[in-house]
């Protein structure tokens, strides 16, 4: 007897291409997860963010003054987008996440410098995320010896080649410590509900429609709306667990703070929910396996991990993809629960997140119950 047969082994191996060919989700999956992860990480990721939106308060606006403003906006760290007048603008504008840092320039700066009193020049930093802020803060020392430079110049000749006559003090908001897990843990509640829900979900129904009970339902005069929430909806409490059993691990693991409105959570979450189970349900509509539901869903997860600012600082990536990132509802979640958890947010100050997520959540919706079908062809 032939123990190996080569018209055997070509048999099964054409089946095999075939197989692949006929099975285009999956092999759409083993092509396509692999570009994905060397796009997005050799041009999407960058550790060392430049360009930080940096808002001033001027209160004395001298050479030296201006020299350090000019010279921070020349390094590409910091785009100076506008100017504070108090306190109180500034501390809004790194709550909401519109600046990342907050220069403030006290009154009779110039004189005192004159005087040598070595007067301070305040940097707010929003350090939520340490990562983001770092390399800003790191640079100031260097940047600061360059740009006053050319104006010691008189009554202040002497001090040139020496120490600046005046000081930088960073204030590290939100974070003073710098802890990775005061960022990364509110950040992995999104990542948590988004990987479990979406697989959950899709998974379920295309094991129904896989045993036949789909037809049953099918059969029904039930209307595909009725069909989307009586199957998602179950998942919420799945979801309510999850949530609760983090914040507690948060709190009393990691001593995550939080100091924000709970009502603003209780919103932002519920609606993260269900913008993640009606991904899966439009998941299900396309995925005719179980085996492609999880493809599919993992596919999903990837872009939302790399993407979303989740683990690589979202200021610092290239334009394109915080344009693709600003589509994944879990980019606006990660904000909103980082504004709550660790910086005090209410419901205004999450008004614009929760629009986005509400806006996905709406085309997401709309989508997967036109995908819907209530035949089996």
């Amino acid at each position: 007897m032939n123990l190996f047969s080569f018209a055997r082994f070509g048999a099964v191996l054409f089946k095999e291409f075939v197989q692949m060919r006929r099975d285009r989700v999956t092999f759409g999956m083993m092509i396509g997860i692999p570009i994905m992860q060397l796009l997005l990480f050799g041009f999407a990721i960058n550790s060392d963010p430049k360009h930080l939106p940096t808002l001033v308060e001027m209160a004395d606006d001298g050479p030296i003054a201006r020299a350090v403003v000019m010279g921070m906006q020349t390094s590409d760290y910091f785009d100076f987008i506008g100017i504070v007048t108090s306190q109180q603008e500034g501390d809004r504008a790194l709550r909401e996440g519109s600046a990342n840092f907050v220069l403030v320039v006290p009154p009779n700066f110039e004189r005192d410098v004159v005087r040598g009193l070595n007067p301070d020049i305040l940097l707010s930093a929003d350090a939520s995320d340490p990562a983001a802020a770092s390399g800003a803060v790191a640079a100031m020392s260097g940047i600061i010896d360059t740009a006053i430079a050319d104006v010691l110049t008189g009554p202040l000749q002497y001090t040139a080649g020496a120490p600046p006559p005046f000081s930088i003090t960073v204030h590290r908001q939100y974070n003073a410590e710098g802890k990775t897990s005061t960022n990364i843990v509110p950040g992995l509640l999104a990542i948590i509900l988004s990987m479990t829900m979406v697989m959950i979900t899709a998974v379920a129904i295309v094991r129904e429609t896989e045993k036949g009970t789909m037809e049953a339902l099918i059969a029904t005069p039930v209307r595909p709306a009725e069909v989307m929430l009586g199957k998602i909806i179950p998942y919420v409490l799945v979801g309510y667990v999850q949530t609760f059993v983090f914040l507690i691990a948060a709190r009393f693991l990691f001593d995550v703070p939080f100091i924000g409105s709970r009502l603003a959570f209780f919103l932002g979450f519920n609606l993260y929910i269900i913008v993640n189970l009606a991904l899966g349900f439009l998941i299900s509509t396309v995925a005719k396996s179980q085996m492609q539901a999880m493809q599919i869903s993992f596919f999903t997860l990837l872009p939302t991990i790399l993407l979303s600012g989740f683990m690589f600082p979202f200021a610092g990536m290239p334009g394109w993809a915080q344009v693709i990132g600003t589509t994944i509802p879990a980019t606006h979640f990660l904000r909103l629960t980082r504004k709550v958890m660790l910086k005090g947010a209410a419901l205004p100050d999450i008004s614009g997140d929760m629009l986005a997520i509400s806006i996905i959540m709406l085309v997401v919706v709309v989508i997967a119950l036109r995908r819907y079908r209530q035949t089996l062809d």
